[in-house]
């Protein structure tokens, strides 16, 4: 029989709410019973109007305001490492509450922003900007099956907004957009020979030095776009060749990955791939476009203002780039520590989430 979860309730504080949808194993492919609890919870505020497809719910306030905020987090998670239940340690007197530290599958990213967004829903019924809220799924797997670019596909008007935060782990810091991310192949050709008559042979695999040192060569970029200082990166990621180990190879292709900044358009990134490794056949693989950080619009102003958090740039590829693609500017501010995002160890400490509620309803309400 499958396991019967309770009902969520919104009014327990945000760590205590982090513990129980940690505890709502919610794996990519398999958020049914969170979103179905989330869903029941929500509806049941009669401030919001809820809509849902498939396993992501958009709920709104609906209040004339003059601006509209969207916050956005994935309720999916990595597969779980032997860390479900979640436990937690050094609190005072065992209520997550009392402080300590709340370990767990998602406890980082990002079920400690899902629940501060919940309780947002819940205690901030007037808000002093109308709000979007939207959780969904399979933003942990690949890109055709994430929940924000089917609703964006099916329902682009449920996104409408004027500025959005996505709660993925930020360490309490404020990110601004995020960068770009490409993969291509660099490919080499040969002829084929018996390893014995080697000289027979054109070896594909000894084409690739030239490909391997311009890598090493290769001086990344460094821009800074409204403050903040974005690090491209380009580097080999994987290396195919090669069919037996009696035979020279008559083909090879090295994988690169590419990180760019979000002022290099995605044609922008592939001519420079593409300038970078001049004479060699250039195969994109895939690629996602990066996000401007969007700081000078005056929603973002104020809300740096109230979260009186760190400015940085995400380095990184996160779903700020799929709000950005819509028009709408976007940052990344959450609980968690993104360097402990799908490790076994995964946690996050209590004070983070209870200061990313207190901040974020300080804005909403001032």
């Amino acid at each position: 029989m499958e396991h019967e979860h309770p009902a969520l309730d919104l009014s327990v504080d945000a760590a205590e709410l982090t513990a129980r949808l940690v505890d709502f194993p919610s794996v990519s492919g398999a958020e049914k019973p969170l979103a179905d609890a989330v869903e029941h919870a929500l509806r049941a505020l009669p401030h919001l109007r809820v809509d849902r497809d498939g396993d992501a719910i958009v709920a709104r306030t609906d209040l004339g305001r003059t601006e509209r905020v969207a916050l956005a987090g994935h309720i999916d998670t990595v597969p779980i490492a032997d860390n479900v239940p979640s436990r937690l340690t050094g609190a005072t007197d065992g209520a997550a509450g009392d402080g300590g530290v709340l370990w767990g599958c998602g406890t980082s990213d990002m079920k400690s922003g899902v629940a501060v967004q919940l309780r947002i829903a819940a205690t901030v019924p007037e808000p002093n900007r109308d709000l979007t809220f939207v959780f969904y799924d399979n933003e942990e797997v690949s890109a055709e099956l994430n929940g924000l670019r089917r609703l964006a596909e099916r329902h682009r008007d449920w996104l409408d907004a004027d500025f959005a935060v996505l709660l993925e782990p930020t360490h309490g810091k404020v990110e601004g957009g995020c960068q770009g991310t490409m993969r291509a192949r660099v490919e080499t050709t040969g002829k084929r020979a018996h390893s014995a008559r080697s000289w027979l042979g054109d070896n594909a695999i000894h084409k690739a030095a030239p490909i391997l040192a311009r890598l090493s060569r290769y001086e990344p970029r460094r821009v800074a776009i409204d403050g903040l200082t974005y690090h491209e990166g380009l580097n080999a990621v994987g290396i195919a060749g090669g069919h037996a180990g009696n035979v020279i190879p008559d083909a090879c292709a090295v994988t690169v990955n590419f990180r760019f900044a979000p002022d290099r358009s995605e044609e922008a990134a592939l001519a420079h791939v593409r300038e970078v490794f001049d004479g060699f056949d250039v195969v994109l693989a895939d690629s996602a476009p990066g996000a401007l950080p969007g700081l000078s619009h005056p929603a973002a102003t104020a809300f740096v203002a109230a979260v009186g958090a760190e400015l940085g740039p995400k380095l990184g590829w996160t779903d700020v780039a799929r709000f950005s693609a819509l028009g709408v500017p976007a940052v990344n501010y959450g609980p968690g520590d993104p360097k402990l995002a799908h490790t076994r160890e995964e946690h996050v400490s209590v004070a983070a989430i209870l200061e990313a509620e207190e901040r974020l309803r300080a804005w909403l309400v001032a």
